[in-house]
């Protein structure tokens, strides 16, 4: 079953096409790669999938359903969660509020409920930092859970990033670069994390640039050179197609001579 629907989607900036026509079907489950050099769209492909950027042309569907025109709270609301390149937390607050801030498009209490106390608000407020823990166990920072968030490791805060995100219950999780910047033991505790939130029901969106990461984790991958797609199937084919090999991957390393 398709969960995200791409349709010719398209961005433009003054002249400079930043994706070109893209045509994308995500499966719902598994683990999915966008890959590429460096200026070829991804990222800007991950902000018209959430809402943060419109595009010029094109549709984007979820789970049969157009949100083109929806903006990114609306599309949080239906199960769009996303993280972002450089780590955007609020270090002055505790983890656990950090956590709570991923939830706060899904809560329905009025002003004037939370301003008086209202048991529907308390009631919601319960609910919301029951499932804010929840996230935190996930990514194993239960414990830190009242400490400030500007305490933790590089690791930590971007393991914090993806509980904040998967506070909400997504069914689409967006994941820009979250192997940036982690050492080889983080990487691995990340992409274990990234296993069993794809076993738990979640669909897993990631862009990086750690080949070796993305070839062993995902099960689909999409390459994307100057805005437009060139490749999208399995990782052991897209390392042997030509064209991709051309603009990123390179030709695999010379055995040693005979």
């Amino acid at each position: 079953m398709t969960l995200l629907a791409l349709r010719g989607l398209s961005r433009h900036y003054a002249g400079v096409i930043a994706v070109d026509r893209v045509d994308l079907e995500v499966p719902a489950r598994g683990v999915h790669a966008v890959i590429g050099p460096n200026g070829a769209g991804k990222t800007t492909l991950f902000n018209l999938i959430s809402g943060l950027v419109a595009p010029s042309g094109g549709t984007i569907a979820l789970d049969g359903a157009d949100v083109t025109r929806l903006p990114a709270d609306a599309r949080a609301r239906l199960g769009i969660a996303r993280t972002f390149q450089n780590i955007r937390l609020f270090g002055a607050m505790t983890v656990l509020e950090n956590a709570l801030a991923g939830l706060h498009a899904r809560l329905s209490a009025s002003f004037g409920a939370i301003l008086l106390g209202l048991p529907r608000f308390r009631r919601e407020e319960r609910n919301a930092v029951a499932r804010a823990r929840e996230a935190l166990a996930l990514v194993g920072l239960e414990r830190r859970a009242e400490e400030r968030a500007a305490v933790l490791s590089y690791g930590e805060a971007r393991r914090l990033e993806i509980a904040r995100a998967m506070a909400g219950a997504p069914r689409l999780l967006l994941l820009d670069e979250p192997a940036a910047g982690l050492n080889p033991a983080e990487t691995v505790t990340l992409a274990s994390l990234i296993r069993v939130i794809v076993e738990a029901g979640t669909t897993v969106l990631l862009v990086e640039h750690d080949v070796k990461f993305v070839m062993g984790l995902s099960d689909s991958v999409c390459v994307l050179n100057f805005g437009r797609r060139i490749f999208h199937g399995t990782p052991a084919d897209a390392r042997a197609d030509p064209e991709v090999i051309a603009a990123y991957l390179g030709p695999p390393p010379a055995g040693p001579a005979a």
